[in-house]
């Protein structure tokens, strides 16, 4: 059984999770009206790898006899300046999540829950990942800057990335 101090910071993450998805579904849309199809699939796979990572953890709650409870989702953004401007997001959104997972495990080492400690270990190395993935992009954007011709080589580029089901915990 799981505490209840935990079950709750479970639950706050769950709600992260979602935004996330819910956050990068809106920038998919964004990269759809500026018919950049290599970052609208980019976004897609970050939708789906938030989703994941968000049922990841409410099939974690119910195996350990917690209750989900899922609250209001934020609403996101849905207009940015530019493509380097939502990469700029993206980086300190992914920044904001890692600092969650460590306060997730935060509270899980202080109820000394070392299940949870070693389930959100994934969780902590697939932040590493994702900070690195976000900065290739932001770098690369930043080096383009206003050029068109290298912003639709980034966009052929982007297209090749799949999303991978990931195995959680």
């Amino acid at each position: 059984m799981i505490s209840e101090k935990l079950e709750k910071a479970f639950n706050d993450q769950i709600n992260k999770e979602l935004y996330s998805e819910y956050l990068y579904l809106s920038m998919q849309a964004y990269f759809e009206r500026l018919n950049l199809k290599g970052f609208v699939n980019w976004m897609s796979v970050q939708v789906q790898e938030e989703h994941a990572h968000a049922m990841g953890m409410f099939n974690y709650l119910h195996e350990r006899g917690g209750k989900v409870e899922l609250e209001a989702i934020e609403k996101p953004e849905i207009d940015w300046a530019s493509p380097l401007a939502v990469f700029e997001q993206v980086l300190s959104h992914e920044e904001f999540v890692t600092s969650r997972i460590n306060a997730l495990m935060d509270v899980a080492e202080e109820v000394k829950d070392r299940a949870a400690l070693s389930f959100l270990d994934w969780y902590l190395k697939e932040q590493v990942e994702e900070e690195s993935n976000v900065g290739g992009v932001l770098a690369t954007l930043k080096l383009v800057k206003d050029d068109a011709k290298a912003l639709l080589m980034l966009d052929r580029e982007l297209a090749a990335r799949v999303f991978n089901p990931p195995v959680i915990g």
